[in-house]
């Protein structure tokens, strides 16, 4: 069973609520059996077989219809059918038409590596791969017939689903303020606009997803934000972002570009709105860079002088911290994704993380109000001298963290497959998981995102807490447990994360993105680390994969 079915809901999808400060309270839900769904499939048919007769003469290629009956094996021929349920795999299904012979099958995967069976007569032998890099690849079957003197070859062209990621320097792509890519004007009630992608400030026409930090201000009423691709897809249910009347909220987005080269981006309020989105990556068939997750990591906190000077971060002022080759990140690391924290501001403002050794951009990473805790996910390029940096654009001193969550890089082996999006968790729906109820104050819920983990998975998830009473964080972590430890009434109660992966105040509704390891067995953890309980809502928008 795959992410992707996990994640649509077709596969098996336990969770698991525990209360941490007693006894471990425990329940697991029930399996339901569906088949795989695939995220992309291939065909060529009998018809496309060519046939090469071996003879003292030389050989030929004849088509099956045009070939004699008097030569031998005459209806040889083959049919394939691909099909892929991750972003490097491709399990192939052949079907062979033959007389009854022994057939040598020989598959030529188009990255130099080949695969051979042997059948006898008509058979369907089937075959699986995974490519080490993401691409476009020439796959070949090839059936010889050494008694008759014939060999049948069909083929077809093979996409990875998944991509590479290549950073890009903070660009702003859309600002309904200025006019920056579309009309100048505040977008309606209900209403959408859009944002070229493809062949826009040096992205590529063959681009398929983009990471964008996409940012709602000047509101009037409350409501939310979804971003989804252009032409070829409908709007999900699902939503990248909430905001209140008078409130600016960013929040970093992976969103696939329609197959028009456009990103749509739907307001969900009552009330007109303002946005921005400014691009930081993106992703194609092209290798480039893979994505590995990390345990969340402490590289900068201003208040006890870790990776800076101790003290808060003046106005209008930037701070650089050494990020490759520290703390597991590599040295040939081309960017990092990480949690930014801001805490303890005099004043209202922004901040800008971007690379090291360049100039601060116009674009934001997050805002904040006085006296607010935010974070924000940002995923930023590392700059030559294997630095990032990060700008105050406030008025006003403030305090800033920087948690890495993961890195890529040229070696890194995962490639990003969206799917979806769908909603994973919400605990404000009994229907949704079992056995339900809210959030537990200082306990966790656990979601079975991959039965077939192998380890070095990661998900981009929407984290969403909503009806807080009391100020509090989230954490999500994956479970160092497997799924049969973790489900008994007597369970082991993991390590308690220390890093946030958002903050709240008694009644926000706060988002963040999560790209969360599901580590080794595929679990992951979400922990309400405040003393009241909370409602979370998880959409998942897609899974980096080695496999």
């Amino acid at each position: 069973m795959t992410a992707a079915l996990v994640a649509a809901g077709l596969g098996a999808v336990p969770s698991m609520a525990s209360a941490t400060e007693g006894p471990a309270a425990s329940a697991v839900a029930g399996e339901s059996k569906a088949e795989r769904a695939a995220v992309q499939t291939w065909h060529s048919p009998a018809e496309r077989t060519v046939r090469t007769v071996h003879g003292a003469s030389g050989s030929k290629a004849v088509a099956p219809q045009a070939s004699s009956v008097r030569e031998g094996n005459p209806d040889l021929a083959i049919s394939l059918g691909g099909a892929s349920y991750s972003a490097l795999g491709l399990e192939l299904n052949t079907k062979i038409t033959s007389v009854d012979v022994a057939l040598e099958v020989v598959v030529d995967w188009g990255d130099g590596k080949t695969e051979k069976q042997s059948v006898k007569g008509s058979a369907e032998p089937a075959f699986a791969h995974t490519y080490a890099e993401v691409g476009d690849y020439q796959v070949s079957v090839t059936v010889t017939d050494a008694v008759n003197g014939v060999t049948a070859e069909n083929g077809f062209t093979y996409l990875t689903p998944g991509s590479d990621f290549t950073p890009h320097a903070p660009t702003r792509l859309l600002d309904t303020r200025d006019g920056t890519g579309v009309k100048a004007g505040k977008v309606a009630a209900r209403g959408t606009t859009r944002v070229k992608i493809a062949e826009n400030a040096k992205i590529p026409a063959d681009v398929r997803a983009v990471v964008l930090n996409v940012t709602v201000t000047n509101t009037t009423t409350d409501g939310h934000v979804t971003v989804f691709p252009g032409k070829g897809s409908t709007q999900p249910i699902t939503s990248n972002l909430n905001y209140t009347a008078g409130q600016s909220v960013p929040n970093l987005v992976i969103v696939p570009v329609g197959t028009d080269g456009y990103v749509e981006l739907f307001n969900g309020g009552w009330g007109t709105v303002d946005l921005i989105a400014d691009v930081t990556g993106y992703f194609t068939r092209s290798s480039s860079s893979g994505y590995t997750p990390m345990t969340p990591v402490r590289f900068v906190d201003t208040r006890s002088g870790v990776g800076t000077a101790k003290g808060q971060l003046a106005s209008r002022s930037t701070f650089s911290t050494q990020i490759s080759g520290l703390k597991g990140v590599p040295a040939d690391a081309t960017a990092v994704a990480l949690n930014v924290t801001v805490t303890n501001p005099k004043q209202a403002g922004h901040l800008s993380a971007y690379p090291g050794g360049g100039q601060p951009p116009t674009a934001s990473s997050l805002n904040f109000a006085a006296g607010e805790t935010v974070a924000n996910a940002v995923i930023v390029p590392v700059g030559p001298d294997g630095k990032i940096s990060v700008f105050n654009g406030a008025w006003a001193d403030t305090d800033v963290v920087v948690d890495v969550v993961g890195h890529y890089a040229k070696d890194g082996k995962a490639a990003y497959l969206p799917y979806g999006p769908y909603r994973w968790l919400d605990t404000r729906d009994p229907g949704s998981w079992w056995p339900g109820g809210r959030l537990p104050a200082r306990g966790y819920v656990s979601q079975w995102a991959d039965p077939e983990a192998k380890g070095g998975e990661a998900y981009v998830l929407n984290t969403t807490v909503t009806n807080t009473t009391e100020a509090g964080f989230l954490s999500v972590a994956p479970s160092p447990f497997p799924w049969l430890q973790n489900d008994q009434p007597d369970a082991p109660v993991p390590p308690r994360p220390d890093a946030s992966t958002l903050n709240w105040t008694a009644g926000k509704t706060v988002p963040n993105l999560v790209q969360a390891s599901g580590g080794e067995f595929g679990i992951i953890n979400f922990w309400n680390q405040g003393w009241k309980d909370a409602d979370l809502i998880v959409d998942i928008f897609g899974a980096y994969q080695a496999y």
